[in-house]
């Protein structure tokens, strides 16, 4: 099942740059290369990390959005136009946003300065992941290639609807259902040649 999820981050390093000409810029990591999430799930609890070059393909591929906290009514810019500069590096996704002069761009510049939005999410499909489930207590999913849609800064940062997207869709538990479903076949299969 292709279903987009959202993520969020608390990033105490997001920059901010005015230049000279008057562009405002805000800089920092809107993914962190296997930084365990909070624990997230409603089905049964998991971990979420993201492995290096997770967002590689799709960073130069496709066109991702900047948004104000998710809404897509909101757009603060776009790859498409340089506005938005997405980078792979050896800590994470760093990106690069030169906000638009406009109400929107100075609310989000003059909240982001004050330090009441100090958060980065973003919104992403996942393309293939691998489960750890050695430890029952501490099971982990590990995204090693996502479909990047779009960045956010965000009020709430880590993870706060997980429990809300988890009852809507709960990836560990498809996962398993995914799996108990291939192993019925195996048997159904092996029972016809016996």
């Amino acid at each position: 099942m292709n279903k987009t999820e959202k993520r969020e981050l608390l990033s105490n390093t997001i920059e901010l740059r005015e230049g000279e000409n008057g562009l405002r810029t805000i800089s920092g990591y809107a993914v962190k290369w296997e930084m365990k999430s909070h624990t997230m799930g409603y089905w049964r609890r998991f971990k979420e990390q993201f492995k290096k070059g997770a967002f590689a393909e799709s960073i130069t591929q496709d066109d991702q959005r900047a948004l104000w906290s998710h809404d897509t009514s909101q757009v603060l810019g776009r790859t498409k136009n340089g506005t938005l500069r997405l980078f792979e590096d050896e800590v994470g996704l760093r990106f690069e946003l030169d906000l638009p002069n406009t109400t929107l761009g100075n609310d989000a510049y003059e909240t982001i300065k004050r330090g009441d939005v100090d958060g980065v999410s973003f919104g992403f499909m996942m393309v293939k992941e691998e489960w750890d489930e050695s430890d029952p207590d501490n099971i982990v999913r590990s995204i090693s290639k996502a479909k990047l849609f779009e960045i956010s800064p965000v009020a709430f940062p880590a993870y706060p609807d997980s429990q809300v997207s988890a009852r809507n869709h709960d990836p560990y538990k498809q996962f398993v259902e995914e799996r108990d479903k291939q192993i019925l076949r195996k048997k159904l299969i092996l029972k016809t040649y016996l």
